[in-house]
């Protein structure tokens, strides 16, 4: 069991990379609407879940730091849920069933130094695409159910990734709070470093954390080249301890329309993250996002891949 959260000054996390290309592209998994989480009810995906989690308690073993387990609950929500069958109680159902599978995977990592269990969170549109604006509030009231689901079955915190806008994220740090969870923010940015809504990165933060913001910001889902132009002077940066990109330098458009995987050079995407440090003295938590598998998680952490 994890005995506290990301923080600055805190132990090095190891988290995952991106779960869905992976599965579809390097595992032969079939997941509509790039849901992964149903292969939490499918007695074939869950051992290919737990094969997936074990390269990563791999390299946390290898480079002796800490692991964050993170549901594969991105696309867990009633927007997405309902287009693969899923309504509210089952999905409230399938959330908590996550936790579950990853608490009982810690079990089996008890010589790690430490192991987080995350609750994931994704946006309620598109991560690629920024929509209207979304209500702070209403936002609040949408997450909470998946949120609340976390918590009651035991997350150590609940993380949501790759959101386009500030407002999105503020309701979800209110509905993490009225649960009584930790809650770290994670936004996307495009090829200058600004979210999808065209809000840079520091006013971002100061809009989330002026609402009482969360327990720590990170980055994904875009490259470090992309990353880097959003990283202007200010204290705003010590408050973001995660990166985790994609392996590709291509846009989000030119992703979305892709039909093969473009996975990059994992040395390279390591070498572009480490550039990153000087900007962000607080970085702790690193994994990756779309394209990026156990070689390029490794390759961050200097260890040798985890499969």
């Amino acid at each position: 069991m994890a005995t506290d959260i990301p923080r600055p000054g805190g132990r090095p996390f190891v988290t995952d990379g991106g779960l869905e290309t992976d599965l579809i592209f390097n595992r032969g998994a079939d997941l509509p609407e790039f849901a992964a989480f149903p292969l939490v009810d499918d007695q074939r995906g869950r051992p290919l879940l737990s094969a997936y989690y074990d390269e990563y308690a791999a390299i946390a073993r290898a480079a002796g730091v800490a692991l964050m387990l993170e549901t594969p609950t991105w696309r867990a929500n009633p927007d997405w849920g309902e287009r693969v069958g899923y309504g509210r109680e089952s999905l409230d159902r399938v959330n908590r069933d996550s936790v579950a599978l990853l608490a009982d995977l810690r079990t089996g990592y008890a010589d790690l130094a430490d192991v987080l269990v995350g609750g994931v969170v994704g946006p309620r549109g598109d991560g690629y695409v920024a929509g209207e604006r979304t209500d702070p509030a209403e936002a609040a009231d949408y997450h909470a159910p998946q949120v609340e689901a976390f918590a009651a079955a035991g997350a150590d915190l609940v993380s949501a990734y790759t959101l386009t806008g500030p407002e999105e994220a503020v309701g979800v740090v209110r509905a993490a709070r009225a649960a009584g969870i930790p809650v770290a923010v994670s936004f996307t940015v495009e090829t200058d470093g600004r979210l999808p809504d065209g809000t840079t990165l520091a006013a971002a933060v100061d809009r989330v954390d002026a609402d009482g913001g969360p327990d720590y910001f990170l980055v994904n889902c875009a490259h470090p080249s992309h990353i880097g132009p959003g990283l202007v002077d200010g204290a705003w940066r010590e408050r973001v301890l995660g990166v985790l990109p994609n392996a590709s330098t291509m846009t989000h458009a030119e992703l979305d329309a892709a039909e093969e995987l473009d996975d990059g050079d994992p040395t390279e995407l390591a070498a572009s993250t480490d550039r990153l440090r000087d900007a962000l003295p607080n970085l702790t938590v690193l994994g990756g996002c779309c394209g990026t598998d156990a070689r390029h998680v490794a390759a961050m952490w200097g260890v040798a891949p985890g499969r």
